[in-house]
């Protein structure tokens, strides 16, 4: 295993911050206003954030499709530095009809339209990340993944990866990319451990592993400690809060690991990113474990 570098982690041939910034509760259910929004963005480039992480069925209802890719580009045209280094990757596969449901369309048509119009709402020329968001029952793996391979050639989007996937889809959907595939992002918590064998593939193909709601959606503190006891056991000893134990836990299991915490509040992506200066020690890391 390659040695684990401290602040910053790749994905492909590019080098993004060890954690990213997951911005789907800016824009769904319970979403704050948008200047709340934005000063989470801006606060996380400030701390040195590079990777945000969208998509484009994060929005509310049928009539605003593509609300948080809006949003980053909104964020990222108004903060005041540079922000040639920051990595956005987004997803599409994933339908949002406006009553709370999720769908799949994982058609060709529908996903290179998709890109398309994701291109168009981040105002760029390629999209950086382009992630198959989940697999469709009703389109075969391969015809789905073979439409990112083509906006990949076509230079669409200048990466490629895929969302929820077992280790035999990710082995299928390298294949199909002809090797390029850079990201699995998968859901991965203390509470929801079942993509360990994702996260173990992922190392050994030195691909980045991506795990969505890493706190397992608990946003508060006191939660988090009390259903994992070891965690908050540690916080207390270490003097820093669970999410900040929970996320340095993830970075130790494999340098290829980017948690990308959901945030909506400029004190939380801050408290989240200061995982990458905490230090646990191996028996610290088995415990977790």
């Amino acid at each position: 295993m390659a040695a684990q570098t401290k602040k910053t982690r790749r994905i492909g041939d590019v080098e993004v911050s060890a954690i990213g910034l997951g911005a789907m509760p800016m824009s769904i259910e319970g979403r704050p206003d948008e200047d709340r929004s934005i000063a989470t963005i801006h606060a996380a480039l400030d701390a040195g954030i590079t990777l945000i992480d969208t998509a484009d069925a994060y929005h509310l209802t049928a009539t605003d499709v593509g609300h948080n890719e809006t949003l980053i580009a909104k964020a990222l045209a108004s903060y005041g530095g540079d922000t040639s280094n920051v990595l956005v990757a987004t997803k599409g596969g994933h339908l949002r009809p406006g009553d709370g449901r999720w769908t799949q369309d994982g058609s060709p048509a529908h996903l290179k339209q998709a890109a398309e119009d994701s291109l168009k709402r981040l105002g760029v020329d390629a999209i950086g990340l382009y992630q198959f968001h989940r697999p469709d029952p009703k389109t075969p793996y391969e015809e789905s993944v073979g439409a990112i391979r083509d906006l990949l050639d076509a230079g669409k989007i200048r990466m490629a990866g895929i969302s929820n996937a077992n280790p035999a889809q990710i082995q299928q959907g390298n294949e199909i990319l002809g090797g390029r595939l850079v990201s699995v992002q998968n859901q991965f918590s203390p509470a929801f451990r079942s993509s360990e064998p994702e996260l173990e593939f992922c190392d050994q193909l030195g691909i980045a592993f991506l795990p969505w709601s890493p706190l397992g959606g608990i946003s508060n503190a006191g939660d988090l400690g009390s259903k994992h006891p070891v965690i908050h056991r540690l916080a207390t000893e270490l003097g820093v809060s669970p999410q900040r134990v929970t996320l340095a836990w993830m970075l130790a299991k494999s340098p290829y690991v980017i948690p990308i915490p959901g945030s909506s509040r400029p004190e939380t992506i801050l408290d989240s990113y200061a995982a990458i200066d905490l230090e646990l020690t191996p028996e610290q890391v088995a415990a977790l474990d």
